[in-house]
């Protein structure tokens, strides 16, 4: 769940989670539907099919992996995770590099190059396996990681009080705050829809993405305008916006009147649409129905 998600928005989600799966077997044999309900929210939904694929081969091998090789070709862990989990559950020797132990690693080293290219990941990876101690490689890893998270910071470093700035080459030459290097982020693109709310009889109207759709398989959709072309629509009910990678949508948010349901989509139950895996662009639009809705009881 950490994976391009911070801690504070995880931790409900990891909790929920645990109480939903407590064990491998559970998530394992979880219906499909029910595991993206339980995810949805974070995005990056590949992370938990994966997740689940992942306790699959965990039942087939009757245990978790003890070795770095076997845990890496677990589904959904990569590098880092395998380095992390060998070395911290294991006392495997492996070298775990998040961001923040490469911030520490290229300003150690005065590394000049892109830190994102996998050559200067490489170069910096070779290090840290030099300098990681075996007899304790888990508290190594947690403690590059930690020296990253709250003395060696992004924008201000707070070297007064790190523990090997006597050692650091980006230290000595007055060079901490320009390094790491990053190539900046890509601009991000403004995209204006519109979202259709159409109800009947306490459901709403709504399709579901196929299970081979590139972005959010498996997950229920509003409709749009170009969906229902003879619908009736309504004044606007809110705007709101959301955010995927570099892509900014502001999702204009209306009440909708069709005569039926078009051919793919379905009626929902608005009682239970907490089983099911939203989008997080339809559960926004929802939760400003309410708020309007509420609004007119009072």
């Amino acid at each position: 769940m950490l994976q391009q998600t911070r801690v504070a928005a995880a931790i409900p989600y990891y909790e929920r989670f645990l109480a939903r799966f407590p064990g491998v077997a559970e998530l394992a044999s979880a219906p499909e539907q029910e595991l993206l309900a339980a995810w949805a929210g974070l995005g990056y939904y590949a992370r938990a099919r994966n997740l689940q694929r992942a306790a699959k081969k965990i039942l087939d091998l009757g245990n978790f992996p003890r070795d770095y090789e076997s845990i890496r070709a677990l589904d959904g862990i990569g590098d880092y995770t395998a380095a992390a989990i060998a070395s911290i559950a294991f006392d495997l020797p492996r070298a775990a590099l998040d961001g923040n132990a490469i911030r520490v690693l290229s300003r150690l080293t005065a590394e000049r190059g892109n830190v994102a290219s996998s050559v200067v990941r490489k170069r910096l990876g070779k290090i840290a396996a030099g300098l990681i101690d075996p007899a304790r490689p888990g508290e190594f890893n947690q403690a590059w990681m930690e020296l990253g998270a709250v003395i060696c910071l992004p924008r201000e470093p707070r070297c007064k009080l790190c523990p090997i700035a006597k050692e650091c080459a980006a230290h000595r030459e007055g060079l901490e705050r320009k390094l790491p290097l990053k190539i900046p982020r890509a601009p991000s693109t403004e995209v204006e829809q519109q979202i259709l709310i159409v109800e009947k009889a306490g459901s709403i109207l709504a399709w579901q993405r196929p299970k081979d759709d590139r972005r959010l398989a498996g997950f229920w959709e509003l409709p749009q305008p170009a969906h229902l072309p003879h619908a009736r629509v309504g004044a606007r009910i809110a705007t709101v916006r959301h955010t995927i990678v570099n892509t900014r949508y502001a999702f204009h948010v209306h009440r909708a009147f069709t005569r039926g349901a078009p051919k793919g989509f379905h009626w929902l139950k608005m009682q239970n649409l907490e089983e099911l895996p939203l989008s997080t662009a339809a559960k926004k639009a929802l939760a400003c129905l309410a708020k309007q809705d509420a609004r007119g009881e009072e």
